[in-house]
């Protein structure tokens, strides 16, 4: 007999997936701007899963060849959108699972006028994996990402040995992967992994890295350091052959 089709992916997702519902602000966003800001993506086992051979070309996404600048875990789209507005010779691309940020975001972003920014629906690792052509990237964020504190959610983390492999094959030779966090134990934990990572090398001096001076000031950041937490910047380069 044929096996059953799986249902379910091999590896858990560092995310889960509430349902809660859009407000009328978001669900004509969503209706209204996903043509012009939303890529659709085939998909795999999971609704936000990407299948393999779901590959786009960023050239013709966007219309041109440009810098790609990805955002993993955009939120809300505060980051994204203040970037993207403020650098119109760059293409910007936003990933994450939850639509409501999403709509949020294309709202934003239409009232900005950034039109050089597109946004996916999808489980970030493959996207990595399967939808950006090999070196496309210039710029990789991975900024404020849950921190899944408790002992036996850490399995749940974005930043292990696999998403560092699949960091560096979307990156360009000469890109730049950045991350940021305000939780010490995960800051020390993507720091081991990424010195470890045989792809990448440090791109900073000293513990950590200074503050990207191309992040704006979100509300994770702020809330971080009302509670005291001190916020963590890394940044690494694919390492040279």
């Amino acid at each position: 007999m044929p096996s059953e089709p799986r249902t379910f992916r091999d590896r858990p997702v560092s995310f889960v997936r509430r349902s809660g519902r859009m407000s009328e602000a978001q669900e004509r966003a969503w209706t209204e701007l996903a043509p012009a800001y939303l890529i659709e993506v085939p998909r795999g086992v999971a609704a936000t899963s990407v299948a393999q051979g779901a590959q786009v070309e960023p050239a013709a996404v966007y219309g041109r060849v440009a810098p790609l600048i990805v955002e993993i875990g955009s939120g809300q789209g505060h980051a994204i959108v203040h970037a993207a507005s403020g650098r119109p010779g760059d293409d910007f691309l936003a990933v994450e699972v939850f639509r409501a940020g999403l709509a949020r975001t294309m709202r934003d972003a239409d009232r900005a006028g950034a039109r050089n920014l597109r946004l996916v629906e999808a489980n970030a690792p493959e996207v990595l994996e399967h939808m950006l052509p090999s070196a496309s990237v210039s710029e990789l964020w991975v900024f404020f990402p849950d921190p899944w504190h408790k002992k036996k959610h850490t399995k749940r983390r974005l930043v292990t040995a696999d998403f560092a492999r699949l960091a560096a094959r979307a990156l360009r030779p000469d890109g730049m992967l950045r991350l940021a966090t305000d939780w010490e134990d995960y800051a020390q934990q993507m720091r081991a992994v990424l010195d470890a990572a045989p792809e990448f090398e440090r791109a900073f001096d000293g513990e950590w890295a200074p503050r990207f001076d191309g992040r704006v000031l979100t509300a994770f950041e702020r809330k971080g350091e009302r509670a005291g937490r001190a916020i963590r910047d890394l940044a690494y380069r694919p390492a040279t052959p």
